[in-house]
């Protein structure tokens, strides 16, 4: 049975542990799927891809107010497709080769690993294999909720969707978060008929109230958005699929051409059985790890979905350059740093938050102040005829620092940068809005003037 001094398990951010100081070890990368985790081949950089070629496709329809007739011709769906996973499959087969074959202190396992006990791993090869020190990077998948006859209709998830042989006429989403609403912008950008299915009563209901509020408000003028609905059995018909709902008035069928179930998703624990390694799990799988990413194993660590609250790809990386730092230096421990994570929706319109939601602060009896700033109240706002975006603030009244930004317009997981820096260097609203210039007319000027407006003491 072979030994390694380190073994990763998953080579999305989990791949770039691997460091110089460490050519000395030999090191094991095991990997179920295809090299370079989700986020490459499946998440965020395929699916901001095709929302950049949606954006392009969904312009003309806003040219009319500007004083200008435009209009998109034909979507060339394969061509599309194509220009993107040409670009990203030799990107995963380049790193599992270069992994594989130019690495010589690293072995690379390509099959689904289980756990026999907390240092012996079965590879799924055929090959079991011991270590000292093992990372745990292995992911998440999309989670499949329980409906009824489901699995006879021939259903897609975010895995699959992007790569269709072609363009459905019709396309129906279960799911209310950021992948549904992600994909029901770049569908219907392309002329597809989108219908989106929502349990609750808000597409986006984990953002701030008014933000989840106004998305709503504007995904139904765009979309077939039935909110409050339980979906109790899928169907598959001669065109495509029928979904039967259950709603506030009753039953309802709605059909398709395509269905995708974008529910959310599950972290990988389950398929690596890591209870014979005798780690603790949260409730919902996700692997139970302290400020420093050690599992309940001091010699396991782990990162990313498997572990973390946040899905987020930069959570992932900076939890990986933590887990490097710790492996290189066991006696000079640092922790991973999660007070203010940003997130981004690249839907239409974009959202991005960071901090607290207004919800958040009230629940944690946090005193706090607000202002909002309207798009259509800057100049750059004037210019792209902008009449449904702004940006939220939420600060503490005393000292002047931040606890929450909230944006919802164009550009919205750009703008907000500013207010993540100012939160994470303790800058508070009153120095960051008046102690240097802000660009006249630019976006940025919607944060001065939402900065300026808050009723601090």
């Amino acid at each position: 049975m072979r030994h390694f001094d380190l073994v990763i398990i998953g080579t999305g951010s989990g791949n770039s542990i691997p460091a110089e100081a460490m050519a000395g070890w030999q090191i094991a990368i095991l990997e179920k799927g295809t090299f370079g985790g989700t986020c490459l081949n499946v998440g965020c950089i395929p699916t901001k891809m095709f929302v950049h070629t949606a954006d392009q496709a969904a312009a003309p329809a806003n040219a009319k107010k500007l004083g200008v007739d435009a209009h998109t011709d034909t979507v060339h769906w394969p061509e599309i497709r194509d220009r993107i996973f040409n670009r990203i499959d030799p990107i995963a087969e380049g790193g599992r080769n270069w992994r594989a074959n130019e690495n010589a202190n690293v072995t690379v396992y390509e099959g689904t690993a289980t756990f026999v006990d907390a240092n012996t791993i079965d590879t799924g090869t055929g090959e079991t294999i011991t270590a000292d020190r093992i990372v745990i990077a292995a992911g998440s998948r999309p989670s499949i909720p329980d409906i009824a006859d489901l699995d006879t209709t021939g259903f897609h998830t975010s895995d699959t969707i992007m790569r269709l042989d072609e363009l459905p006429e019709s396309l129906v989403i279960v799911g209310s978060g950021f992948i549904a609403s992600e994909f029901a912008h770049v569908f219907s950008s392309f002329g597809v008929k989108v219908t989106v299915i929502a349990r609750s009563n808000l597409l986006l209901r984990h953002e701030d109230l008014e933000i989840a509020e106004r998305f709503t408000d504007i995904a139904k003028q765009k979309w077939d958005v039935r909110l409050q609905r339980k979906t109790t059995r899928a169907e598959k018909t001669a065109t495509g699929v029928r979904l039967h709902l259950e709603g506030p008035n009753g039953e309802e069928t709605v059909e398709a051409q395509q269905l995708l179930i974008a529910t959310g998703r599950q972290p990988n624990t389950d398929l690596l059985q890591v209870q014979k390694a005798g780690l603790d799990t949260h409730p919902d799988g996700r692997l139970k790890v302290d400020a420093n990413q050690r599992t309940s194993q001091p010699h396991i660590l782990a990162l990313g979905d498997i572990s973390s609250d946040y899905q987020l790809k930069h959570v992932a990386n900076h939890e990986a350059k933590v887990v490097q730092h710790n492996l290189l230096h066991p006696d000079d421990q640092i922790e991973s740093d999660h007070r203010f994570v940003p997130a981004a929706v690249f839907s239409n319109p974009q959202i991005a938050s960071v901090g607290l939601t207004e919800e958040q602060a009230k629940a944690q009896g946090i005193r706090y102040v607000t202002a909002s700033q309207a798009y259509a109240s800057i100049a750059y706002g004037w210019a792209m005829e902008d009449t449904t975006g702004f940006a939220k603030l939420i600060a503490d009244p005393a000292t002047g620092r931040l606890l929450g930004a909230h944006i919802i317009g164009p550009q919205a997981s750009t703008v907000i940068q500013p207010l993540i820096q100012a939160m994470s260097f303790g800058l508070d609203a009153k120095s960051m809005a008046r102690g240097q210039y802000w660009i006249h007319p630019a976006m940025p000027e919607l944060v001065e003037n939402a900065l300026l407006n808050l009723p601090l003491d």
